[in-house]
């Protein structure tokens, strides 16, 4: 593997995403100002041929005319505006939205098809192993070419799509590395980028379909008047043809702008795929068999141009400008993972025998923390995003190691909704008896049977198994209609209330519930970032921190021994008061969540060292604290890895 390969760093890398789209908004300024400017010229310019024509005297400053000036600038950023706004709109649903868009249709969760089995696999291995939400995958059926995308506004909306091409070429270590690629974009706030870019690059587009149509309208209503030995519109025609001229000469600045922002995050991705798998021949192996497959990446669809920035590897076919592709060239990828490449592509024009296509064999084996252990906070942060090729393994072998009944389940809606129910279960009699009675009533009859059969498989799922056995499921989850959802929604709200107490699993799934499906079924607004400093959020951590040393603690010095060591991780040398207990309930903890996933990703990286640091303060992590603390985490969209013993 090349040395060269750099660890990966969640929280720079978010930063840095941030600030690429502020300069996406300045090079967006600048070619809007230069569309302007050239629109206003051509206009100009007609005025001053039509009086030259009419025999009166023009000079260099009659091309100047503020009224027109004005006028131009008004309607021309009108139109650019309306157009990037009525795109970012149709793709800021999340990225089931612009997976449509690209013509690509979701692979069903319980598919035998070999070939999306595979696919799955390792998408579900990836994202457990990541400890970001089980994203859908898309198809796209009619690309032969083999190449991939993650979209979406955050990990929790996010989707990962593939080729027909890809699945069907690919290895199962290829695949496990171009998916690895993908997810290196989705953890390090890139998906987000790239859907601002094709809004703002929408709007520049229309200027130039503007023309278009005022080009080819006046050229028809010419063509009929000259027919017709009336005066020509001669001079709209050319009028047209130059704004369209202008219109794609914005086009073309928007092709490098999204140059300029792709090609090292590509870099990036390809060093993060080999971080995430240790393989480095996965990654390499596919960017080689794309080089020498017919097909190459490129796609047919009529939206590659807008979205080739989204995609794995170049979709449009050679650029006449190499300062225009969106990616960096093959062979220049591929050295930098194997720096023995000798730039000879192998020819391949058949797909892989289904021999190749079987998953390698993985570690199976979950590891021990039912007795607890010990955490290092500094060492929790660094692997924020960045799993390792033991994470890898081990949410392999955890995956293998679910109860098949309720593996086979939470990839079907009904049965996904029975695994969730089942979790929430009580072990008590009476508190069950009433929970099942409240699904005998309200209910779907298919799922309260399959809830009944698969009870005892979900029960001896190891502790460890259970949230990503729910993650699998709330995947399944996406496809319900709004009324099956609001139904679930009430019936998880009695499971977990129906002992009149919540314990930390109980929370750590009702949270996740909330993020994973609650901005499909309801009107919420994805979180902005408006604290870049963290005295302003010191309060909500304060409560944050309070509710999390009272839960993991035995007694109340232990409760204030962990809060003061926490807080001193956000602010050394500052006293802070423990909340009292009485104030220190779910309802604070979530109101804490919901206002410090507004801050920046500098003083995300602080809360979670203080919340990593308060639940270790006592040495032993439970099973439950660490999945309280990675829904904590996730709750901030800094997604914690499994931890290992």
């Amino acid at each position: 593997m090349a040395n060269t390969i750099a660890a990966t760093d969640f929280f720079s890398h978010q930063d840095a995403a941030r600030r690429k789209t502020s300069l996406l908004v300045v090079y967006y300024v600048l070619a809007v100002a230069l569309i302007i400017l050239g629109v206003y010229l051509a206009f100009a310019g007609m005025l001053v041929l039509g009086k030259s024509k009419s025999g009166k005297d023009v000079s260099a400053a009659d091309l100047w005319n503020s009224k027109l000036f004005l006028g131009v600038t008004s309607v021309t950023a009108l139109i650019v505006v309306a157009g990037s706004a009525y795109k970012i709109k149709q793709v800021s649903q999340g990225g089931e939205a612009v997976a449509t868009m690209l013509g690509a249709k979701p692979i069903e969760p319980n598919s035998k098809d070999p070939d999306e089995r595979k696919i799955l696999n390792v998408v579900e291995e990836m994202a457990i192993a990541s400890g970001t939400p089980v994203p859908r995958v898309f198809v796209m059926e009619n690309e032969e070419g083999i190449n991939a995308f993650a979209a979406g506004l955050s990990p929790s909306n996010a989707v990962v799509g593939v080729t027909r091409g890809c699945i069907h070429q690919l290895t199962r270590d290829e695949l496990q590395g171009v998916i690895a690629h993908e997810f290196s974009h989705i953890l390090n706030g890139d998906m987000r980028l790239n859907i601002k870019l094709m809004g703002v690059l929408h709007g520049i587009l229309v200027i130039g379909l503007v023309g278009f149509w005022v080009f080819r309208s006046s050229l028809y209503s010419s063509g009929r008047s000259r027919s017709n030995r009336k005066d020509n519109n001669m001079p709209i025609v050319v009028l047209g043809l130059l704004v369209m001229i202008i219109g794609y000469v914005g086009v073309f600045f928007g092709k490098l702008i999204k140059s300029a922002v792709s090609r090292q995050r590509e870099f990036l991705a390809d060093a993060s795929s080999v971080q995430f798998t240790r393989n480095p021949g996965g990654i390499a192996g596919a960017l080689k068999k794309i080089g020498g497959f017919s097909k190459h990446s490129r796609l047919a669809t009529k939206e590659a141009e807008e979205a080739s920035h989204m995609f794995f590897a170049n979709g449009l076919g050679s650029m006449f400008l190499n300062a225009m592709a969106t990616h960096p060239p093959l062979e220049e990828r591929i050295r930098r993972i194997d720096p023995h490449f000798d730039g000879e592509f192998e020819k391949s024009q058949a797909a892989p025998t289904r021999a190749s296509q079987q998953p390698r064999a993985v570690v199976a084996g979950l590891a021990g923390m039912t007795a607890g252990f010990a955490i290092e906070p500094d060492e929790v942060v660094a692997r924020v995003g960045a799993p390792s090729p033991q994470h890898m393994a081990y949410a392999a072998g955890l995956v293998a190691a679910l109860p098949e009944a309720a593996s086979e389940s939470a990839r079907e809606p009904f049965g996904a909704r029975a695994v969730i129910y089942c979790l929430l279960l009580n072990k008590e009699t009476e508190p069950r008896n009433a929970q099942l009675a409240r699904l005998t009533k309200h209910a779907d009859p298919a799922v309260l049977s399959e809830t009944r059969r698969i009870m005892k498989a979900v029960e001896s799922t190891v502790p460890e198994g259970r949230l990503p056995l729910a993650d699998i499921a709330l995947s399944t989850l996406k496809i319900l209609s709004r009324n099956q959802y609001t139904a679930f929604r009430e019936n998880v709200e009695y499971l977990v209330g129906a002992d009149k107490s919540i314990d930390l699993f109980e929370y750590a799934l009702q949270r996740m519930i909330g993020r994973r499906l609650a901005p499909l079924f309801e009107k919420t607004r994805p979180p902005s970032v408006i604290y870049h400093n963290l005295k302003p959020v010191l309060p909500k951590c304060a409560e944050l921190i309070s509710c999390l040393a009272y839960w993991g603690a035995d007694d109340m010095p232990a409760a204030e021994a962990a809060f003061a060591k926490a807080m001193s991780r956000l602010e050394p040398g500052k006293s802070f008061t423990l909340m009292p207990n009485e104030q220190c309930g779910l309802k604070a903890f979530d109101q804490a969540l919901d206002e410090l996933v507004r801050a920046s990703a500098g003083i995300k990286k602080k809360v979670v060292t203080a919340c990593a640091t308060c639940i270790g303060a006592d040495g032993r992590v439970t099973v439950d604290e660490a999945e309280l603390l990675r829904a904590v985490a996730d709750s901030l969209d800094c997604p914690i890895p499994p931890f290992l013993a």
